[in-house]
């Protein structure tokens, strides 16, 4: 029987964030430069996104580019943003009903890709299925600094009292506003951290971790996960008799 026989379809996860690790080493196992594995990863992320979609999981955050790998080598990140351009495949998101959207700090992205991005995401903007969301120039410390800045000026302003700030607060300033917490958060490529990824939003998340690289995580590899998942006991701080 697959992982995706097994999966309880009453039981799946709403929100599932990845961390697509590997396609470097994946290349080199290969004989072959890293962008040959970021090429091979990018066809992995329409494997997964409709394989999320088929299984009924609303919300996809995809790790795709940090604010940490702007110090990558030129010539690296000049071939990512080649790629992030010819990777977004709008009919792939119209046919499986996926809506687009992006988080992280847009300002130090070129402008032909954030024209690209952006053009994506009012075309997929109707679609009412699964979201599918790129974290691009990411990391969860910019996001909760920039956060604390907006409440900050909310504050200075008189708009906002000190002790009106709740968590609520902050979830409504974070740029994931638009969707729950992570349910899941898979991390492929045998690394075990959360890199800077959702920090404050992965407080209650199943965490999974795999030594498969990402190029290689395909359908079955993610309905293992879902197994997996669908094995814990989610407490949220309560006894096993309270839930």
């Amino acid at each position: 029987m697959t992982y995706r026989e097994q999966i309880d379809m009453t039981r799946i996860p709403s929100h599932v964030a990845i961390i697509m690790d590997g396609n470097g080493r994946w290349a080199k196992q290969r004989g072959h430069v890293r962008s040959f594995g970021h090429q091979a990863g990018a066809e992995t992320v329409h494997v997964i996104a409709e394989e999320a979609a088929r299984l009924g999981i609303q919300y996809l955050t995809l790790y795709t580019f940090s604010t940490e790998n702007w110090n990558r080598p030129v010539d690296e990140v000049s071939a990512l943003m080649a790629l992030l351009m010819d990777s977004i495949e709008e009919e792939t998101f119209m046919k499986n009903n996926i809506r687009f959207r992006i988080i992280g700090d847009m300002s130090k992205m070129p402008a032909d890709v954030l024209n690209r991005l952006n053009q994506c995401i009012e075309r997929t903007s109707a679609n009412t299925g699964m979201t599918l969301i790129l974290a691009l120039s990411y990391s969860s410390r910019w996001e909760i600094t920039d956060t604390v800045k907006q409440i900050a000026e909310k504050v200075k302003a008189g708009t906002l009292t000190v002790d009106e700030i709740t968590d609520k607060t902050i979830d409504e300033h974070l740029c994931t506003q638009f969707m729950p917490d992570p349910d899941l958060l898979i991390r492929t490529g045998g690394e075990i951290r959360l890199s800077n990824y959702l920090l404050w939003q992965c407080a209650y998340s199943e965490l999974y971790f795999c030594d498969t690289f990402w190029p290689d995580f395909k359908e079955e590899e993610l309905c293992k996960a879902i197994n997996d998942y669908q094995k814990r006991e989610r407490r949220f701080g309560k006894t096993s008799e309270q839930i």
